[in-house]
């Protein structure tokens, strides 16, 4: 709930701190003291539009700071924060800022919103405003009159179990979308099934294997070296073969000297000289004759493997992939040919879930459509039950719940749900906003809150002027169900805040502030005060008889708060 409002430089308010209990809290004061530049300023904190013409004259800026706590943030306003990434921790407050520049010569001011001392944008102010407040003043088109929100109350009201709807929804759509898909991927498949075919067909006969394509560039590379080194080693196995060799003469000239080694101790070395120099001339011959025989090739082995090379990476380019990914692709393609095959079983099978899901939908739907009609009559009976002593007796109220057409079901079920008065006998049932006046307005959603006695709504509520235009019993019937919404708002831990001119209203708050305007010179301002005991009984004097407070008007202010 809000526990605190700091108002610096805003209007005619120079510095304002104001705590807020839980329960009743009554604004009163004369009017033009300033009751609405206090909603202004909470609507800043709430996201509304910022405009520098706030900024009290003379001053170059502006700011509210709301600090709402909670024994668990809201649902709404955690998700929220949680997907702007702002980080509360669990017991902290929630401290919303708004600051606020004066305007300079034709540029607006602009503003800077803030959570907890963190820069946001006032789009998520405006995003967790309705779980923080709810606001229902003279020309609201927000909170109950608002008819997107319709169905969610009512559904409260009915406790009725919208999550079985919701999950058989997503179910159902599921199946939806599995069936589609699957045709859509039989009908692509079927559609390319010849040239589907025609592909495997010249896969299966290429016979692609992973790793064929590096060695037959390999054996390619050695075959096209040995064709390169050919001439080389044909002319060096000449100059190594034959009687007059290089070789064939340094073996005829270690015979020779074989002969005549015995004779001189020179003549024995330089035969083993020359005998080793034949031996690795012989080695040298041997390697020559291996190497000729590794190096060679085949030219028509050749041809076949550029052949080979060629077709390979020819049909990977029209895949779009390597050669090494074609027994992929192949395999790709079989499973596709086999899914046009079996896709009409598969398709069947997938149907009938989608169509069991939407019937299980369907029951849900309806289900929740009759709990929602009979909790529609009883809404009615209860609100019709508020609206006399509100002085709305002869209005009439009605909980429009309307079947949608197909194309508009949705998560939430089957039914659109409105709220609808006639403020006059034989007159036509219309929306809220559209019918009543101001005055009515205020007090039919009064009526309808408490009737609704919700829970899970804004953790503050505030009502701007509901009495406006009554008196009497009539607004000793406002004050007491304003009271007894406060009470039953959030189970007894609820907050309400009332902006009143009527003495019985006011006299039901259980905390009662005073705005009032003073002048000093030239300058103007505005003040809010919380009032003890005394004060309240002279407030409500001064609102029972005027300008002269009179000691029957202090008598008649005690018996009002003696009642309450």
């Amino acid at each position: 709930m809000l526990t605190g409002l700091s108002i610096r430089n805003i209007v005619l308010i120079e510095a304002l701190d104001l705590a807020f209990p839980g329960g009743l809290g009554v604004l009163t004061g004369e009017t033009g003291a300033g009751k609405s530049i206090l909603l202004d300023a909470l609507g800043l904190v709430l996201g509304d539009r910022a405009d520098a013409g706030l900024v009290r004259a003379g001053e170059d800026q502006a700011s509210v700071t709301a600090t709402f706590e909670f024994d668990r943030l809201p649902d709404p306003v955690r998700h929220a924060l949680a997907e702007a990434e702002v980080e509360i921790e669990p017991g902290e407050p929630l401290i919303v800022r708004r600051r606020l520049r004066a305007a300079n010569g034709d540029a607006g001011g602009g503003s800077k919103a803030f959570i907890n001392d963190q820069p946001v944008g006032v789009a998520l102010l405006r995003e967790i405003a309705p779980a923080l407040v709810e606001l229902h003043g003279q020309h609201d088109d927000r909170g109950l009159v608002n008819a997107r929100g319709h169905r969610l109350l009512l559904d409260r009201y009915a406790r009725a179990d919208t999550g079985a709807v919701a999950a058989a929804w997503d179910k159902w759509r599921g199946a939806e979308a599995a069936l589609a898909a699957a045709r859509a991927r039989v009908e692509a498949a079927t559609a390319e099934q010849d040239l589907l075919l025609a592909h495997l067909a010249e896969l299966t006969a290429l016979a692609p294997v992973i790793g064929e394509e590096e060695d037959l560039a390999l054996q390619r590379a050695a075959m096209q070296k040995g064709e390169r080194l050919s001439g080389d080693l044909a002319e060096l196995q000449h100059l190594w073969a034959g009687s007059d060799s290089a070789l064939a003469s340094l073996r005829a000239a270690a015979r020779r000297l074989d002969r005549i080694a015995g004779e001189h101790p020179l003549l024995a070395e330089a035969l083993e000289a020359l005998d080793r120099a034949v031996i690795e001339a012989s080695e040298a011959e041997d390697k020559l004759s291996a190497a000729a025989e590794a190096l060679a090739h085949d030219p028509q082995a050749l041809d076949r493997i550029e052949t080979r090379l060629f077709d390979l990476r020819g049909v990977a380019r029209k895949h779009g992939c390597t050669p090494d990914e074609l027994p992929h692709r192949m395999h790709e393609m079989r499973l596709t040919l086999d899914a046009i095959e079996g896709g009409e079983a598969q398709i069947g099978a997938l149907q009938r879930a989608a169509q069991e899901a939407g019937l299980d939908y369907r029951a849900k739907a309806e289900a929740l459509s009759v709990t929602r009609a009979d909790a529609a009559r009883r809404l009615d009976k209860a609100v019709a039950a508020e609206l006399v002593p509100l002085k709305l007796d002869a209005a009439r109220f009605h909980t429009a719940v309307l079947r949608l057409p197909e194309g508009r079901w949705g998560p939430g079920g089957i039914d659109a749900v409105e709220f609808l008065i006639a403020t006059n006998p034989g007159a036509d049932f219309a929306p809220l906003g559209k019918i009543a006046s101001g005055g009515e307005l205020s007090r039919f959603i009064l009526a309808l809150k408490v009737a609704l006695a919700e829970e899970g709504g804004a953790a503050t509520v505030i009502f701007d002027e509901i009495d406006r235009g009554v008196g009497g019993a009539v607004a000793s019937a406002i004050g007491e169900r304003l009271a007894r919404l406060a009470h039953n708002n959030g189970r007894g831990g609820g907050q309400l805040l009332a902006v009143t001119h009527s003495p019985q209203v006011a006299a039901r708050g259980n905390a009662h502030y005073l705005i009032a305007k003073s002048s000093q010179g030239i300058v103007t301002r505005t003040s809010v005060v919380l009032l003890d005991a005394a004060g309240r009984q002279e407030e409500i004097a001064r609102m029972l008889s005027g300008a002269e407070i009179t000691a029957e008007a202090r008598a008649q202010a005690d018996r009002l708060l003696e009642q309450a």
